[in-house]
Order: C-alpha cells, then structure tokens, then sequence
C-alpha cells in the first residue's frame, strides 16, 4: 500500500524555534517595551498579582512599569525576556547621587583655579552630599563664604579671571532682597546663581526628612531656631542632623537647588585653561 502521508513524521523532527535569551533584568539596564516602544533604564522592581514588574525610566525622566512576560522586551531590536536578578551581594553603584553615571576609576584630578563659593558650612555639607562624586572627578572646590556680606573680600582676594572662574551659590536671591543688592556688581569671570528658599535647609523636599511642609517663621526671628521650635527638632544643630540625614541623593532636592547648582558646575568647569 501507498503511504498516504508520506514519510513517518516521527522520523525526523520539527526543528525547534529558537530560544529568546534570558537577561538579568540590572539596574541601568536599557530596553525597550516591544509592544509600546517605551525604552527606558532599568530603576527597580516590584511585585503583582499578575507577576513581576519592572520600572524603566526614560531619559525624560518618565517612569512606567511593565510587566516581565517572556520575549517582552527587546535589547538592540532582539527580544529578550527580563528576569530579575539572582541576590549576588554588593552591587557597585552605578551612578552618584547627583544621577550622573559614575565615570571609570581614574587618577585623582588636580584641583582647578576655579572655585565654587557657597555661604556657610550648610550649603557646602549638602553640595558635598549630592554633588560630591562629580565636583571630585572634575577638580572643583566648594569654599565657604562664612557670610554673604564678605563676598567682595573673597572674591577681590580670589581676583577671578578667564583661567580662574568664581561660581557663588545665593540663598534667598529674590528681587528686592538684600541678597541681590550684595551681588548686583560682582565683575567679570563671576556667575552667581541662586535659589528662592530663605536657608538651603528649605531646599530639602518636606517628604525626605518626614514633615508635610516647611513651618513659616515670621521675619525677625532666627529661621532655623523657629523651624526647630515649631517641629520639635530642639536646637538647630539637632535640626540640621535631621536635615542632611535626610539627603541621599538628587530627589530629595527641590529643582529650584538643582538647576543653579548644575549651572554652576558648568560655569567654572568650562573655564579657558583650566586643567
């Protein structure tokens, strides 16, 4: 008799399709949702009735999160599917708590002729907590001013110029304030950038030291005293401790801190012949 069908189709096997890698699903990991074209870093993890998720954040800044299905995602236009991480101990940081990336181990920079002024021990402290890793890896000193009122005997003493550029950090810089009388003539090769909040304390979003808002202190009383009294922090010194404990990194910072700080940055570190 005839075969029907041919040759015994247990004789020789359908090849299989072939299998969508399995990807540890790494902080700072780039992909890209295949079904939405969302395409973001990799910023956490969380669970669901429906299964793990994933939370990627775009360069925007826009989060979203996803759920982990397999062949769901793709790594430079070929699914993958995302798995999440095996615990393996420590894992180096991969950006610093500004949100830059952390640069490649190198040398220690020489220090530039450029310097950043701040006003007091305050500003400093939290720029060195936010901004540390990237003032250091570009040479910038933070120096402070024990006061805006001896900003003309820095800076006269500093004699900024196109190699040594001065960036100074304003509390309180609003129109009509004593502060911008004090910086309306500062010369050549001087930026001052400044935030709106009455002491940098402020400049602390509410939610990261545990409180809905910052108490209003009427003028004429000592701020930091009146912000202690009214929370119940006793002295400042046990204020600023809650402050700054606080602080981990960039989002616990009002924009308004961010972006004159940044610019800041930018400003000094373009300096012509800076080293």
């Amino acid at each position: 008799m005839n075969d029907r069908y041919g040759r015994d189709v247990l004789s020789s096997p359908r090849r299989a399709k072939p299998r969508v890698p399995e990807v540890a699903a790494e902080r700072d990991l780039v992909v890209e949702d295949a079904a939405s074209g969302f395409c973001g870093a990799v910023v956490g993890h969380e669970k669901s009735y429906a299964g793990d998720l994933v939370r990627l954040e775009d360069r925007h800044g826009r989060t979203r999160v996803f759920l982990m299905h397999p062949a769901a995602f793709l790594i430079d236009g070929k699914p993958v599917t995302l798995v999440r991480p095996r615990g393996r101990g420590p894992v180096a940081a991969t950006r610093t708590a500004s949100g830059s990336r952390v640069a490649p181990t190198t040398r220690a920079r020489r220090a530039r002729a450029s310097r950043i002024f701040v006003e007091g021990v305050h500003d400093a402290t939290l720029i060195e907590r936010v901004w540390g890793a990237d003032l250091r890896a570009e040479g910038v000193v933070v120096v402070g001013l024990d006061g805006l009122d001896n900003l003309d005997g820095v800076l006269e003493e500093f004699g900024p110029a196109a190699h040594r550029r001065a960036g100074v950090l304003v509390d309180h810089l609003v129109a009509g304030s004593k502060e911008e009388r004090l910086t309306a003539d500062v010369g050549e090769h001087v930026l001052v950038c400044g935030h709106p909040f009455i002491d940098v304390w402020e400049a602390v979003k509410p939610t990261s030291v545990g409180i809905a808002a910052w108490p209003r202190v009427p003028r004429g009383e000592d701020w930091k005293t009146g912000i202690c009294t009214r929370l119940g922090w006793g002295t400042p010194q046990d204020g600023w401790r809650r402050v700054l404990g606080g602080v981990s990194g960039y989002k616990d910072l009002e924009v308004d801190l961010l972006r004159p700080v940044e610019e800041l940055i930018d400003f000094v570190t373009a300096a012509d012949g800076d080293a």
